[in-house]
């Protein structure tokens, strides 16, 4: 069905929309949130999307290889679950299609309108909503969500001479698929979650892949197999069946967090695991060294493949670990002042996460952003409302990440948590509500103290988890039902609200 809002832009651009809801982004965040609303009744809602289509990440991410390195059946929508899923882990193109039927399924394309990047928010004090300026023109809305995601942005390194190179450049988030990487001479700069999918993928169809290292990731094996079309059918007919599927998958996840954020000595496990599949595939002593990583395994995020260490020892393969001096117009020079000729460059040099770019554009009281507030680092309560920031609740903001299992689950949690805050105000009468400073300040204090003895503080190694000033602002650093109890019900004590009749 196609909504009002996409078929007069140009009605849209020259008067203002006024929403109860406009939500920004159209991944799972977003769709989950919609989605939410909408079955409880919630109409007077907008999805705000700079792109063409709904999906975020697994729609920008399209690279060659890109797929989940969590379970199909537990990186779902727990409301939405899909008994066709191809395979155990699912690539890009399933996921996308999973994002795309759910919004239909639910009538939440018809609420969203295409080419709206939001470019500005902000909050009017005095009428009390917020004031979203788009590529599709303005919004007036009582309430902003923003699911804009923390891997929606990519980062570029500032690598002297980037700029200069004549070849093509492509970010792994921006990948140009209509270029032809066969027999070119490629170089891939990152061995991240990205790169350890792109390499093995395009390694056997260009002339040579140079891999630069700066820091060599562990990785265990991808346990990923083929569903059979019999397991797809018990699925279907026995629905809970695939429930208890995915709550085994979850419980077995969840043992992880005991090693990463309580005692490291249970990830020696997963860490000897690491090392034998390394010992395994790469018979080269050499190369070996280069590729194992002297940090506690956990610290970065462990990485999923059976195929990275096979292509980065093939014959046109080579891991580079000297560091990037500089880049010519064709070619790379390194520390070691050796040239390679270069004829297409990969980025797969990760997000701004630690910095939200959507952080600059929505600006609360007193002429403050977002940006400004967290300039000592990302501050929350419940890590989804900021205060001075009324009306405004963030998905997948600051300390929502997981490093072990289904992002949808915490997706999930915030947005039951959300839906309540918004019961809450419809129950009482309350035009706004924000949170406390001091609600926010001892939110982060929990965070720091969860944190203290975690393997990303205390593994030795540099990480996106954490911001620049050694803080963790991502990742959530406990286990993931202990987010869900904290954010099953608004705790309304926290917040201070003003009723709609009040002056």
């Amino acid at each position: 069905m196609t909504s009002t809002l996409d078929t007069q832009p140009e009605a849209a651009a020259a008067a203002p929309r006024t929403v109860r809801v406009a939500i920004i982004g159209t991944g799972f965040a977003g769709l989950g949130m919609a989605i939410a609303l909408r079955r409880r009744g919630e109409d007077d809602l907008v999805l705000l999307e700079r792109a063409d289509d709904v999906g975020g990440t697994w729609r920008d991410n399209a690279y060659p290889g890109a797929a989940c390195d969590v379970q199909s059946n537990l990186y779902s929508f727990s409301f939405a679950p899909n008994p066709d899923w191809p395979r155990s882990y699912s690539e890009q193109p399933e996921i996308q299609a999973y994002l795309q039927a759910t919004a239909d399924r639910y009538g939440i394309r018809e609420k969203c309108v295409f080419g709206a990047e939001v470019t500005a928010a902000r909050w009017d004090d005095a009428a009390r909503h917020w004031v979203v300026s788009t590529g599709a023109g303005e919004f007036r809305a009582s309430v902003l969500i923003s699911a804009a995601g923390a891997l929606a942005d990519p980062t570029y390194p500032d690598i002297p001479g980037l700029d200069s190179f004549a070849g093509t450049v492509m970010h792994s988030a921006r990948w140009d698929a209509g270029h032809d990487l066969t027999g070119e001479r490629v170089a891939v700069i990152g061995t991240g979650a990205s790169a350890i999918q792109i390499v093995p993928a395009i390694q056997p169809r260009v002339d040579s892949i140079a891999v630069y290292q700066r820091t060599p990731p562990w990785i265990v094996p991808r346990t990923d197999h083929p569903v059979k079309p019999w397991m797809q059918r018990l699925y279907r007919w026995l629905p809970g069946f695939q429930k208890l599927v995915r709550a085994v998958l979850y419980v077995f996840r969840e043992f992880l967090v005991v090693g990463l954020a309580k005692r490291r000595r249970f990830l020696r496990p997963v860490g000897r695991l690491a090392k034998t599949h390394l010992t395994r595939q790469v018979r080269d002593p050499r190369l070996r060294a280069a590729l194992t990583p002297d940090y506690t395994i956990g610290c970065k995020r462990i990485l999923i493949s059976n195929d990275y260490y096979p292509a980065v020892s093939a014959p046109n393969a080579e891991l580079v670990t000297s560091g990037i001096a500089e880049i010519r117009p064709h070619s790379i020079v390194t520390r070691d002042g050796l040239e390679r000729p270069t004829d297409t460059l990969v980025l797969a040099t990760g997000f701004s996460v630690t910095d939200l770019p959507i952080a600059r554009r929505i600006t609360g009281r007193e002429g403050r952003t977002l940006a400004d507030v967290w300039s000592d680092g990302m501050v929350s309560n419940r890590s989804t409302t900021v205060a001075g920031f009324p009306n405004l609740f963030l998905l997948v903001g600051p300390n929502v990440g997981v490093g072990h299992t289904s992002m949808v689950y915490m997706i999930e949690s915030q947005v039951a948590y959300v839906d309540d805050a918004l019961q809450t105000m419809a129950a009482e009468g309350l035009a706004v509500l924000e949170t406390t400073p001091e609600a926010q300040r001892a939110y982060r204090d929990l965070i720091a103290a969860k944190s203290r003895n975690t393997v990303w503080l205390a593994g030795g190694c540099a990480s996106w988890y954490l911001d620049s000033h050694g803080h963790n602002t991502t990742l959530w650093p406990d286990f993931t039902f202990r987010f869900r109890r904290m954010t099953r019900r608004l705790d309304r004590e926290n917040y201070v609200g003003t009723p709609e009749a009040a002056a």
